[in-house]
């Protein structure tokens, strides 16, 4: 069960790639977080009850809630409802995310077949490494600052989903920190974004080349 939840999460990256509404991205994020909880409710066994009450809170109030939230009130005080000129369109997006998912599973596959890793999980681990390098492709791509605080939301959720495999041994206190991290980053990100649009018109990282000491 947890590998279907892990696939549709994949699936989530293609569709933000072919998409351009700002609130569109938002709902994938929110996606993804309901996603991460029922890999977490359904995956790792025998996880001591902190760490496993701390995941559900995790995925569930910061993930699939809170974040999206804030993101959501962040794009509707600035007006930003498009990524309308990427560097890169949507279809040639689609076409190199979907490119980034064959090559990505298809090592899954072959370290599976090698025999090198015992208990690898192919479909689990390309899913999580293609959302990554998805992500990371997603800020490349385009131009608005708001755009790339969601790219860097998804690459740390592929990041959560990679470390799943390895909950039963990570400790609480590292968890705690990367969710700080993750708040604290987003919740910055989101004021530097206000902040930028109460100078200029546009949100783009053109932008920021104009600004000044």
């Amino acid at each position: 069960m947890t590998i279907f939840f892990a696939a549709i999460f994949s699936m989530t990256m293609i569709y933000a790639c072919s998409t351009s509404r700002i609130e569109a991205y938002i709902r994938v994020l929110s996606l993804q977080g309901i996603l991460l909880f029922l890999c977490v409710i359904t995956g790792p066994k025998g996880l001591p009850a902190v760490t496993f009450i701390f995941l559900c809170v995790e995925t569930f109030g910061f993930k699939a809630v809170l974040i999206p939230w804030f993101l959501m009130y962040t794009v509707r005080k600035n007006g930003v409802l498009r990524e309308d000129e990427p560097y890169i369109p949507n279809f040639y997006s689609v076409v190199t995310a979907t490119l980034i998912f064959a090559a990505v599973f298809f090592v899954s596959f072959l370290i599976l077949k090698s025999g090198t890793a015992p208990g690898f999980k192919a479909l689990y681990f390309g899913a999580a490494l293609s959302a990554i390098a998805t992500g990371l492709f997603i800020i490349i791509s385009r131009k608005k600052v708001i755009t790339h605080v969601m790219g860097f939301v998804m690459m740390e959720n592929g990041i959560f989903l990679l470390s799943l495999s390895f909950a039963g041994e990570m400790p609480f206190i590292v968890n705690l920190g990367v969710l700080l991290d993750l708040f604290i980053a987003v919740f910055l990100l989101g004021l530097f974004v206000s902040r930028i649009n109460s100078t200029f018109d546009e949100l783009e990282v053109d932008m920021l080349s104009e600004l000044k000491d």
